[in-house]
């Protein structure tokens, strides 16, 4: 079993910065993946951007693409979320979420489906 314990969360300005943390318990696989979701009210998980802990690929959702980079610190287990550019309507509990990752399309990994473990969420608030 992985916890996953997400930080950084709060209100910002549109045009603001934010960078989220999520850190890792130890795994049972050392192959994996870790990623973002975000989740406005009466909407559904809403894929982000994940990186491949073998050799650091990434991909983005169209929505953040250029304005939020994801990370990893392997030593720490921790994966990071940074958020530029923040417009109002990126206000939302943003999840992360981690899985095993064998191979495939990292493209495959915007499913929620494809994921085994998820965090409590932090909310995000952009103000206008």
């Amino acid at each position: 079993q992985v916890q996953l314990v997400e930080s950084g969360g709060g209100l910002v300005q549109a045009g603001g910065s934010l960078r989220l943390s999520c850190a890792a318990s130890e795994r049972t696989f050392s192959n994996y993946a870790m990623g973002w979701f975000r989740q406005a009210p009466g909407k559904e998980r809403e894929f982000l951007a994940v990186i491949r802990w073998s050799d650091g690929n990434t991909y983005y959702a169209d929505s953040v693409k250029g304005r939020f980079t994801i990370s990893r610190d392997n030593a720490k287990n921790t994966v990071y979320l940074q958020m530029n550019s923040l417009k109002p309507e990126d206000t939302a509990v943003y999840y992360c979420a981690a899985t095993r990752y064998a191979g495939g399309l990292i493209m495959s990994m915007t499913s929620t489906q494809r994921w085994d473990y998820w965090g409590q969420g932090t909310q995000v608030t952009v103000s206008s």
